[in-house]
């Protein structure tokens, strides 16, 4: 039985981009991945929580940071062989001030702690998010972003995967296959999820049965 841990934001939780909730487990990425790989080889472990930053302290809700979170979800779920890392979005917002490449940092450290407390044989993929769409931080929008937060959001890719390289982590990027809806511009829809876990599908696929050498 292989263990997959996804560990992200909302866009791991399946929060639906018209404000009512969550996607039900046939529709998120996490959920059609588990369905696609059967329950009698894999299991998949969702672990998304809205908000989530890589080490940033949310001033407005607590306990949002990733790396403060991960070597206990570590522990509770081991052993695992595979996790996925889905995070950068929520580091975009105009609080924070960051750039792609302090961003990218932060999920370093995090892979960092995974290695220490999952250890070595388990593999980790780093899974660059959507993009933030133009005009998310206008009214009736999300005013936690602004165009700078959208600037921010397309340099991640390039950052992301030289973080992987350098860790000798998987690496995939789900603006390649997925975009934000129009209905909120940053969250996943329907067919987003759908393409997502296709994505994912594949590399899965390919590091249990030993075919994924390269980093892209």
């Amino acid at each position: 039985m292989k263990r997959i841990l996804c560990f992200g934001d909302s866009n791991t939780y399946g929060y639906r981009p018209d404000g009512l909730g969550r996607y039900d487990e046939t529709i998120r990425w996490t959920g059609r991945v588990q369905e696609i790989l059967g329950r009698d080889e894999y299991t998949v472990i969702e672990e998304g929580l809205c908000g989530r930053t890589t080490v940033f302290e949310d001033e407005i809700r607590p306990n949002r940071k990733g790396i403060d979170a991960i070597r206990m979800i570590i522990e509770t779920h081991n052993p695992i062989d595979i996790v996925i890392i889905m995070l950068g979005t929520n580091d975009c917002k105009t609080r924070y001030g960051a750039s792609a490449g302090t961003i990218a940092r932060g999920t370093e450290q995090i892979i960092e702690q995974v290695r220490q407390f999952a250890g070595n044989q388990t593999r980790i993929v780093i899974l660059s998010p959507i993009h933030l769409a133009k005009g998310v931080g206008e009214d009736g929008f999300d005013p936690e972003f602004d165009e700078k937060s959208v600037e921010v959001s397309l340099q991640l890719s390039k950052q992301l995967k030289r973080i992987a390289l350098s860790n000798n982590c998987s690496f995939l990027d789900a603006s390649t296959v997925a975009e934000p809806s129009t209905k909120d511009r940053e969250h996943l829809d329907e067919e987003g999820h759908e393409q997502l876990a296709n994505l994912v599908v594949t590399r899965v696929k390919e590091l249990v049965e030993g075919f994924y050498y390269g980093i892209i």
